[in-house]
């Protein structure tokens, strides 16, 4: 009786953290994959330089540009302003894309800086 209600229990956890753990995955997909997707997905691309950052109480707006298209993206964001955004080489959104106000709406952001280790490059 006891082994049944372990391994009831096991099976019972496996199924919730599998279960949660597939929600928490998002796969990286273009801007325009993400347009058309209705699940949470992470897009990366480059800071768009045409389009000026705008913090508000609550939500940091900013432009994402595809380097293979050169598509954008406006990326709302419900928080703050990261502190190495300026220094960003990629920015990873996390989140949905909403049709209705045509933006993307992150609830994770990802800055990735180019490392001070790295080799300079001759100029």
């Amino acid at each position: 009786m006891r082994k049944i209600f372990l391994i009831v229990l096991l099976l019972g956890f496996v199924a919730y953290a599998g279960f949660n753990l597939a929600e928490s995955v998002a796969p990286y997909v273009t801007i325009a994959e993400a347009r058309a997707s209705t699940n949470s997905v992470q897009v990366k691309g480059l800071l768009d330089k045409n389009f000026v950052p705008q913090q508000t109480c609550d939500e940091f707006t900013f432009s994402l540009q595809d380097e293979a298209t050169g598509e954008t993206l406006r990326v709302k964001f419900d928080g703050v302003k990261p502190d190495q955004f300026d220094e960003a080489y990629h920015i990873v959104a996390i989140g949905k894309y909403d049709a209705s106000d045509e933006s993307f709406h992150a609830k994770k952001l990802l800055i990735k800086c180019p490392s001070k280790y790295e080799r300079q490059q001759p100029q």
